[in-house]
């Protein structure tokens, strides 16, 4: 399978990533164990999810993805070497102080979600929404530390405008924080135009993944 340097994140993956946002609401575990065994043996390596997941399904409080994805880790011996992992932090998990992108909840999540997903570090972590109430410079310190704790190899944001995406990056530059290496937004056929013009090609000129 080819592969694609991701940015700046030093590690390169497939060109398609699966979203584990059905596991746990759509799809059962045992579905989800065959869904992903048959995405490695195609050659695919890199799997996204996020705190949330599924919180919003019946009987669920959030976590269930995580949890699918990592006894499917504990249940096949060496696949961690074998795949990216991606989560993200930020959405409202309805406790209190359990959301958005303060740096302690950061550092309170970034566990719950490694021991959910049954690992000692995550491949790359995300910002899943912008947070008006928090600092940038206090969420990318927040990721600094996790990077140099060894708990995230790279930091990554989702959901920004090209304003937003600048505005992070120029943080960065001032505060000589690290900056987002990825970004994902929403972009498929039938939504394109928010990402497709100026973010886009910030996100070229910059090498963000």
């Amino acid at each position: 399978m080819m592969t694609r340097p991701l940015g700046k994140t030093g590690f390169s993956i497939a060109p398609l990533v699966f979203g584990g946002n059905v596991f746990g609401w759509t799809i059962d575990e045992k579905t989800s164990f065959a869904i992903l065994d048959a995405f490695i043996d195609h050659g695919f390596d890199a799997i996204d999810t996020a705190d949330v997941y599924s919180r919003w399904a019946d009987g669920n409080q959030g976590g269930e993805s995580e949890t699918i994805i990592g006894r499917w880790l504990q249940a096949r011996p060496g696949m961690r070497d074998k795949v990216k992992l991606f989560t993200k932090v930020g959405s409202d998990l309805g406790l209190p102080g359990h959301k958005g992108l303060k740096k302690a909840w950061i550092q309170q999540a970034v566990d719950d979600s490694l021991r959910r997903l049954n690992t000692d570090y995550i491949d790359l972590y995300f910002a899943h929404w912008p947070d008006p109430e928090t600092p940038v410079a206090e969420t990318l310190d927040a990721f600094h530390a996790l990077q140099q704790a060894g708990k995230i190899r790279a930091m990554g944001a989702s959901n920004l405008d090209a304003q937003q995406l600048s505005g992070a990056l120029e943080v960065s530059r001032k505060s000589g924080l690290p900056a987002w290496q990825v970004l994902q937004p929403e972009y498929n056929l039938y939504h394109r135009s928010a990402f497709e013009g100026a973010l886009c090609d910030l996100c070229i000129s910059r090498d963000i993944g």
